[in-house]
């Protein structure tokens, strides 16, 4: 099998700016397997989806990255393949339950000369499923050409979540039971018991058990965020509402402040009454979760040249990198041009939950006007043509600490979502870029704490045929050649 651990092969690339002058690309790789063989996760899962396509498929894990401690870090796919046209009546969403990835993503250190400081080992080894322990509503298929919605996998205390359009019940899009989900952002508890996801349907946040991938609660957002009117059809549902989230484009990032307190959410695109108005129409929200209370806030925050927002994390508990893009690059047959890591704080912002037009406008969350990373253009640096960056830029966590010619560098790992078509958007990738104190200061990172997982072995294998093994933190499996 092709490993999955790709030596780097560009060289380093540092931003323009002087207020960027220290942030470099340290690392990149690639993901494409596990030991269930190439384009396959550990769910276990056997047989086919309604389109097709494998119900153990492996992609799209870079619509949300999450660092869980030392060098473990979850990745979560959205609402599964539907790229394959099956049924428009439910835009071919299908039954794919909804999991999380757990990875093992290693710097390790080159040596003096090569074209990148680090190189990225990568390593699939746990695949968590989504559930809830209460029946969840499901799309019973009467009138789409289907049958029902619920996955064969159900038992009597396991309900899983699925990216099927039509698993949804009475009520508007902020009902709890519904079983549609389509994760995009995820973060984990500090404690490192438990993992949070948001999604587009609700939008929702729910919180997971990290080891079992049973549910603990859904927490209760904005009211304004709900659409009052559901259809299988995202196109429908839009032209169906006149507030609310746009259908697909929810609440698209996470993040969870260091002393792991409060979520902050936001989302993707303007809200269908944000929209409709010229003074909003590029005014995303940003909402906070107090975990313990359940208390909300809203803010502000204005796009500059992206057509909208995939991620955001948190530097300390009012700092945060909000990741802006266009829909352009190696998945959609054209040039990237906008992938920008913007540093905003919202400390001192007003609260526009009940704001709307020109009031919320001007009460938005301050934005310098260059960014604190363009990933385009670090890439471009580094060899990689606007045609071969990622279309969907979309995962970011801060993660391990590393240290370079004497200088203390803190870690960014960026993440994209190859909607599972690896031969058009390519694989699943990562690039790992380094900023130091003077970039952010008053960084503060979160602290998990770890949890027990199982003792295997691995096998490090660079990607250019240099083969060593080597004790590793955690003992991996071996995988086959």
């Amino acid at each position: 099998m092709r490993r999955a651990i790709y030596a780097a092969v560009a060289a380093t690339a540092l931003l323009g700016t002087a207020a960027q002058a220290n942030v470099i690309l340290l690392a990149k790789g690639s993901i494409d397997g596990s030991s269930a063989g190439i384009g396959k996760d550990l769910s276990g899962l056997t047989g086919t989806l309604e389109n097709g396509v494998a119900a153990n498929i492996l992609g799209g894990m870079g619509s949300a990255l999450a660092y869980a401690g030392g060098t473990t870090f979850l990745a979560t796919p959205d609402r599964g393949p539907n790229a394959v046209s099956y049924n428009s009546a439910v835009d071919d969403t299908t039954s794919y339950i909804s999991r999380f990835q757990t990875l093992d993503l290693q710097l390790v250190q080159n040596a003096a000369g090569s074209p990148l400081p680090f190189s990225l080992s990568t390593l699939l080894y746990k695949t968590t499923l989504l559930s809830s322990p209460t029946a969840l509503t499901y799309g019973t298929g009467a009138g789409l050409g289907l049958g029902s919605g619920a996955p064969a996998n159900n038992t009597a205390n396991t309900y899983y979540f699925t990216g099927r359009s039509d698993n949804f019940g009475d009520g508007n899009s902020g009902n709890p039971d519904n079983a549609r989900f389509d994760p995009e952002g995820i973060r984990v508890s500090n404690d490192g018991n438990s993992v949070f996801v948001s999604d587009e349907y609700g939008p929702y946040v729910r919180q997971f058990d990290r080891r079992t991938g049973q549910l603990i609660k859904t927490f209760t957002l904005p009211a304004n965020l709900d659409v009052a009117n559901l259809s299988p059809k995202g196109d429908t549902e839009i032209s169906g509402n006149t507030s609310g989230r746009v259908a697909n484009k929810g609440m698209e990032g996470l993040a969870i402040t260091p002393d792991g307190k409060t979520l902050v959410g936001i989302m993707q695109a303007p809200l269908i009454q944000d929209a409709a108005d010229p003074a909003t129409g590029k005014l995303l929200r940003i909402v906070t979760v107090d975990i313990a209370t359940g208390a909300t806030h809203e803010y502000g925050y204005n796009l500059t040249t992206g057509s909208g927002v995939s991620e955001i994390v948190a530097l300390n508990d009012h700092t945060f990198l909000v990741d802006e893009r266009d829909g352009k690059g190696l998945g959609d047959g054209s040039t990237a041009k906008v992938k920008q890591i913007f540093k905003i704080d919202i400390a001192g912002a007003a609260d526009i939950t009940n704001l709307t037009g020109a009031a919320a406008a001007a009460a938005a969350v301050a934005k310098p006007a260059s960014p604190f990373l363009d990933v385009v253009a670090t890439l471009g640096a580094a060899g990689v043509t606007g045609a071969n960056v990622p279309v969907k830029i979309e995962g970011m966590a801060v993660g391990q600490d590393v240290t370079l010619n004497g200088t203390l560098y803190h870690t960014l790992f960026i993440a994209n979502d190859n909607d599972f078509v690896p031969g058009v958007a390519g694989t699943n990738q990562f690039f790992v870029y380094g900023f130091t104190d003077a970039d952010v200061p008053g960084f503060a990172a979160q602290q998990v704490a770890a949890i027990p997982e199982p003792k295997i072995w691995a096998m490090l294998i660079a990607g250019f045929g240099l083969i060593g093994a080597a004790l590793r933190r955690r003992a991996r499996t071996i995988l086959p050649a």
